[in-house]
């Protein structure tokens, strides 16, 4: 049988997990639907899933359709998880990307699709809906084409609109053979003699399909199951089956790491080449930590089945995996993506309700972080504190139920904030010598900071022999700085910067005669590791750095009657509308709003348009901060390197600085 890694992918109450709940049934997997109302749905078992009707986790079910069988993929919907759909996206061989009929294409869709047309995955488009009151296929259908920019191929027609017995039947339509001849010659010469052999119409549309070119568009409801059977069609004809060589080097993905009954870590990962069998040793993530896989399940017919061995195309949950991180490549590394989507740009302070919980919430936290890489943690040890970082506000509540479910841990949260970054302004250095000046460290380290463009990142060179002294304290010195550059002169993270190494020296190895290694007379790389964040933050000092906020960009549809209203508010918000279009009865504005005011916006939206108003907002860029405007700072969680007399007592005790 052929293997279909599939992900089914929607802006949030577009109905995927119900439309999973329906294949499951359909394919014999499942006797009775579940509701995601009733909390009884096959995919969501978390209790917050559950309790609030939304998906938070990706869960993996398996299904067969006639030859092929589908490893289906349910990813959550709301944007502020949008970090665990792009941890799927790598692993899928297509998606379905679900749009309700009745609420249309939403802001959330657009960020979807255009992702998924980045990488090339082929996807189906599935009109969920058609029975609900307000359902518009053919209005839909015309949205995803122009605001998604992408060549949709109806498969059918939908009839009974609205209503219980709206359906879908499928056929060609004069609109699916325009949109195919567009990128298919062989199909365009077809059309100009007047005849269109079927065959030939069939190799055009899987062949686009699987190219990512044009995306077949289906209809229906699943509830009632109208237009299911041809999607599940669809699926088992246009998408392409899961490849790779059982045969070759093993390598695969990380893209879920849960914890097992015992505490113990279970990863999700997809096997891309090779075969991986029970006691197998092998390398884990970049730095190649060797794992030795335990226990090994796959996903077949609905159930989990324990196998001596995974092979290549397939999902498959691991265990004995104990260093393993999501992200992380097993084996031989592939492409990677990169990110995908934007990093979060909020944070808050989690505090526990009895304060002899502190130590219980760090560790929790940090288990929460090893399962989330896009869950930042930072801790103060001098108050005591652990923020995590946050894409919106409706995350606080998933770590809240998950600390008092999962560790019986009650949390309360500190206001939200932006999380803000710094760059430097121009050029600073700085150089200390080895026993001089009141250098208490064995080390001579000069550094340098200049500017770097928007983007480049930061970057560390050298300006000296790299054979001048061990290559252990070059390392040492680079390692410091980036983990340095963490806190910069206000506390934020410094961007985009190149740091260069201009001075170094080291005092060589000695030892007493009939006496072994003296450390008091000899460098080591505790020395380049204590002195480096002083000279690293003077040169900072003499850079001067400014601070920026995190800004999304926004596109804002309302009535055109409420503009009046919404401007000041917008103004209120530090929104600026940087273009304004009417479009009939509706304005359309686009523009840049501070991260932080965001939610507020989302608030404020259905009072000012009569509940009419969208909203599509994402991260875009960090702005200045207003020089008027008092300066954000941020705590620090280090010894503080700005203050030289502080550091020195907390880092050495060979001097007293």
């Amino acid at each position: 049988m052929h293997l279909l890694n599939l992900g089914i992918l929607a802006h949030v109450d577009a109905g995927k997990t119900s439309l999973t709940e329906r294949l499951l049934h359909s394919a014999g997997v499942i006797d009775e639907i579940g509701s995601v109302d009733a909390g009884s749905t096959r995919t969501d078992t978390l209790a917050l899933e559950r309790q609030r009707g939304i998906t938070i986790k990706s869960a993996v079910v398996s299904f067969p359709l006639d030859d092929v069988t589908v490893n289906l993929i349910d990813t959550p919907g709301h944007p502020d998880f949008i970090a665990e759909v792009e941890r799927v996206l790598g692993v899928l061989d297509g998606a379905v990307l679900v749009v309700s009929a009745v609420e249309g294409v939403q802001a959330q869709t657009r960020v979807l699709m255009r992702t998924l047309r980045r990488l090339r995955i082929p996807t189906l488009l599935f009109v969920n809906k058609i029975d609900r009151r307000g359902a518009a296929y053919e209005d839909v259908l015309r949205a995803a084409a122009g605001r998604l920019s992408a060549a949709v191929v109806p498969m059918g027609t939908a009839t009974g609109l609205g209503t219980p017995t709206a359906r879908f039947t499928p056929g060609t339509v004069p609109a699916a053979l325009d949109v195919l001849a567009g990128h298919d010659d062989d199909l365009l010469a077809a059309c100009l003699d007047g005849a269109v052999p079927d065959g030939l119409l069939r190799r055009a549309l899987a062949e686009q399909t699987r190219q990512g070119l044009v995306h077949p568009a289906y209809a229906g409801s699943a509830i009632t199951g109208a237009g299911v059977d041809a999607l599940a069609d669809g699926i088992r004809r246009l998408l392409p089956a899961a490849d790779g060589d059982p045969e070759g080097p093993v390598s695969g993905t990380v893209f879920k790491v849960e914890r097992g009954p015992a505490g113990e870590k279970v990863a999700y990962a997809r096997l891309f080449s090779g075969t991986l069998r029970v006691r197998d040793r092998i390398p884990v993530g970049e730095e190649g930590r060797e794992g030795r896989v335990t226990a090994v399940q796959v996903f077949d017919h609905g159930t989990d089945t324990r196998r001596a061995e995974v092979t290549a195309g397939r999902i498959a949950r691991l265990w004995g995996l104990s260093e393993v991180r999501i992200g992380d490549w097993l084996g031989t590394p592939g492409k990677t993506a990169g990110q995908l989507f934007a990093p979060p740009t909020l944070e808050t302070v989690v505090e526990p309700v009895r304060p002899a919980d502190r130590r219980a919430l760090h560790l929790a936290l940090t288990q929460l972080a090893e399962q989330d890489p896009l869950i930042g943690l930072r801790h103060d040890e001098v108050r005591r504190e652990t923020s995590v970082s946050l894409y919106g506000e409706v995350q606080k509540e998933v770590v809240q139920a998950t600390l008092a479910d999962e560790y019986g841990l009650a949390v309360t949260f500190r206001e939200t904030t932006p999380l803000c970054v710094e760059r430097p302004v121009g050029s600073g250095a700085a150089v200390e010598f080895n026993k001089k000046d009141g250098n208490p460290f064995l080390a001579t380290v000069g550094l340098r900071v200049d500017p770097a463009p928007a983007g480049a990142g930061t970057e560390f060179r050298l300006e000296v022999e790299l054979g001048s002294m061990p290559y252990a304290f070059f390392k040492a010195v680079e390692d410091t700085v980036r983990e340095t550059l963490g806190q910069g002169l206000h506390g934020w993270q410094v961007i985009d910067c190149t740091v260069t190494m201009t001075h170094c020296g080291y005092s060589p190895r000695q030892s007493h005669a009939h006496q072994g290694f003296d450390k008091s007379m000899s460098s080591t790389g505790a020395d380049f590791r204590g002195l480096t964040p002083l000279v690293l933050t003077e040169a900072l000092r003499r850079a001067g750095t400014r601070v920026y906020e995190p800004t999304h960009r926004f596109r804002l549809e309302a009535p055109a009657d409420t503009l009046g209203a919404l401007l000041p508010v917008l103004s209120a918000l530090r929104a600026v509308p940087r273009t304004t279009e009417t479009r009939g009865a509706r304005c359309v504005l686009d523009g840049a709003v501070p991260a932080a005011r965001v939610h507020e916006l989302e608030q404020w939206l259905p009072g000012l348009t009569r509940g009419e108003g969208e909203l599509e907002s994402a991260f875009d860029h960090y702005a200045p901060v207003d020089r008027g405007s008092p300066v954000p700072e941020r705590a620090r969680t280090d010894h503080n390197p700005l203050n030289r007399k502080e550091y020195l007592l907390n880092v050495t005790r060979r001097t007293s600085g």
